[in-house]
């Protein structure tokens, strides 16, 4: 199974910003994630709808945070992103009059939410700052 990666990616590049100052181009960004500025683009564009970036097209554009990290949360990207299916897991409804099948559902249906509603709320304490002050600025990379 396939896990998206694009919250991780989202918040490594959002810190990157951060750390560069200005802007930076797809391709710089494109350089970070180990893909191409196409790809960048269509992934940037929600955080833009969302107003956690801008964008400057033509010769000098390139992308800029709308507002300091240490305003935008973990949840906040996460939601921008389509809230991406968190949990690899879910129920299966294949025989819907089976009451092994139904109670299994119940079950598992009401630890997922509660889990999924337990990680947003933390997703909703963690700042893109707090993540950004883990970082060891001697060890980052200068992306040019």
């Amino acid at each position: 199974m396939r896990h998206d990666g694009r919250l991780s990616r989202m918040l490594h590049v959002l810190i990157h910003m951060d750390k560069r100052g200005g802007k930076t181009t797809s391709e710089t960004i494109a350089l970070m994630l180990g893909t191409n500025p196409v790809v960048v683009r269509r992934t940037m564009a929600p955080l833009k709808h969302a107003g956690l970036v801008t964008s400057d097209g033509g010769a000098g554009g390139g992308w800029s945070l709308a507002r300091a990290i240490h305003g935008v949360t973990v949840r906040e990207v996460y939601e921008a992103l389509g809230s991406p299916a968190a949990l690899a897991i879910n129920v299966a409804v294949d025989h819907k009059t089976c009451p092994v099948e139904q109670a299994v559902v119940a079950r598992l249906g009401a630890v997922f939410q509660r889990t999924e509603e337990f990680m947003l709320e933390r997703m909703g304490e963690v700042t893109l700052g707090a993540l950004a002050a883990h970082v060891n600025q001697a060890d980052q990379p200068d992306y040019q």
